[in-house]
């Protein structure tokens, strides 16, 4: 009960939609950065680079709806659907899937946005509650996204997230750092809390960045982000969360996210 309630703060961040039609603002996700989700208790998300080190139970799996508001000073977007899935194959390795569809308007293109598909694999998982992992994944990057892309590159990109964990009872801090090739850096820092058996908060702060410029521009976005998650029934927890950018230009996304969804915890196998 206690991990459900905790996951439902997992979320999406916003996916494929470029810059255009006279707009100064572009979302996250034209942009070749990664956008840190809001700082999730336990990795149901699994695009969310900023993230734990802790394992699902083997043979569960979290699958997550949601849906995605991002605003801009001239601009915004939607994403609905969001559809996550998460399954722990094994004591020590997860696997992810991330799609998320863009709803299409005058000034967006609507269609699939960038997608990822993710490893999780624990590297130490301490009594003392210390905790490490790594996190593979590729993502595919949406059309807009892709616009944003030096010659030669391609729109699968791998990524390698680092995440470590201290935790004790029912509050934990966490730290993630990795790469996307295409000369891509992100760093984060979380923390979360689980106030009552039925509600959990967290909040992040992370910073991604492309060394010089990439397509003419500086890219460099940094986000502080909260979230809260709510237990319904021992299989089912509804979370929000709200996220906002610090000291980053409108060309990389600059603005207000706001997230809402349902997790459900299932039982696919028993371990042997």
């Amino acid at each position: 009960m206690a991990v459900l309630c905790a996951m439902g703060a997992g979320v999406a961040s916003a996916q494929g939609k470029s810059q255009g039609k006279g707009h100064k603002s572009a979302a996250p996700s034209s942009s070749p950065l990664p956008t840190g989700a809001a700082a999730p208790l336990v990795g149901a998300s699994p695009i969310a680079w900023l993230d734990d080190a802790t394992i699902l139970p083997v043979g569960s799996m979290a699958l997550t709806l949601s849906a995605m508001r991002w605003s801009g000073s001239d601009l915004s977007e939607v994403d609905a659907p969001i559809f996550d899935v998460a399954v722990a194959v094994a004591r020590r390795v997860q696997l992810g899937v991330s799609v998320p569809r863009v709803v299409g308007s005058n000034d967006i293109g609507g269609g699939l946005g960038t997608s990822y598909i993710s490893g999780k694999i624990a590297l130490l998982d301490d009594p003392s509650g210390a905790k490490l992992a790594i996190a593979p994944m590729v993502r595919i990057l949406g059309s807009d996204a892709a616009a944003a892309l030096l010659p030669g590159e391609g729109r699968a990109q791998f990524g390698l997230p680092v995440n470590a964990e201290l935790s004790h009872g029912t509050t934990r801090f966490y730290a993630s750092t990795g790469f996307f090739t295409g000369s891509v850096w992100f760093v984060g820092v979380g923390g979360a809390i689980q106030p009552s058996p039925r509600v959990g908060v967290s909040a992040g702060l992370t910073r991604s960045w492309a060394p010089g410029d990439v397509d003419g521009l500086t890219r460099d976005r940094l986000e502080l982000s909260g979230a809260a998650s709510y237990l319904l029934s021992p299989q089912i927890a509804v979370y929000g969360a709200l996220g906002q950018t610090i000291a980053t230009t409108p060309e990389n996304g600059a603005g207000t996210t706001i997230t809402g969804g349902v997790t459900f915890l299932l039982n696919v196998f028993s371990p042997r």
